[in-house]
Parts: structure tokens; C-alpha cells; sequence
């Protein structure tokens, strides 16, 4: 679901790097994905994740997975791929998959602005859009 309106990013202080680490240690709830950076449409998000997500899609968009820290394992319905810290992967959109940590895991998510996490599925774990950190 995709917001009319452009969200405002934190004030920076001047031409800074953004330092993973730091932006991990302030998030501090699981499965919830929060905004470091916009490009062009697409924001950069930073999750902290743990355990097993949900079976969904995107029907609209293909979905970037980068591991920063930990193992991954994206289960598709035609197999498995497993990422450790430094490897990435693209779901291509539409297609159906279940995010899996072993271990915490520190993601970086590349996806246009409005995805939902939850996808096409929806449920108690669907996490609010354009929160900033």
C-alpha cells in the first residue's frame, strides 16, 4: 500500500556516512524495518530479524535482501538460498517466499517506497512504512 505522501527523512548534520552499526543498536524490535536512505523512489531499509517470517509476495516490485551480519535462508516453493553476512539475493517480484533467520541477522532491504513487509499476506506482523532511524 503506497502513501500519498513523501515522508521526511531525520535531519542530517552535513555530508555524513551512514554507519550500519550504529543505526542497528538503535533499533530494537524484531522484523521491523526502518529507513536509512531514499534513491530514487526506492528507500534502503535496516531490520534486525529473528526466527522465521511469513509465506508472501510482492506482486509488484522484486525484492532486494542483503545480510549485513548473521545467516539467512529465503525459502522459495522450487528451493532454498542461503546468504551469510556480505552476500545478497533478489526475489524476483511475484514470487512467493519465507524469510528465514538462523540466528539474529542484520538485513539491509532495497524496495520502493510503500512496500509492505507482509506483502500480499497481511497479518500481525505487518510492520509500519517510512519509519526512519
Amino acid at each position: 500500500m503506497q502513501h500519498a505522501h513523501t515522508p521526511t527523512p531525520p535531519a542530517r548534520a552535513g555530508h555524513a556516512p551512514i554507519n550500519f552499526a550504529h543505526k542497528f543498536s538503535l533499533i530494537d524490535a524484531l522484523w521491523q524495518p526502518r529507513v536509512v536512505a531514499e534513491m530514487n523512489g526506492y528507500q534502503f531499509k535496516l531490520a534486525r530479524i529473528d526466527g522465521e517470517f511469513i509465506w508472501h509476495r510482492h506482486a509488484d516490485t522484486d525484492e532486494a535482501f542483503i545480510v549485513v551480519q548473521g545467516r539467512l535462508r529465503i525459502e522459495l516453493r522450487d528451493g532454498d538460498v542461503e546468504l551469510n553476512a556480505g552476500e545478497m539475493f533478489v526475489v524476483p517480484r511475484d514470487t512467493e517466499h519465507l524469510p528465514c533467520a538462523l540466528g539474529e541477522v542484520w538485513l539491509l532491504l532495497v524496495e520502493p517506497r510503500g512496500v509492505v513487509n507482509t506483502g500480499d499476506s497481511g497479518d500481525e506482523r505487518t510492520a509500519p512504512n517510512d519509519r526512519w532511524v
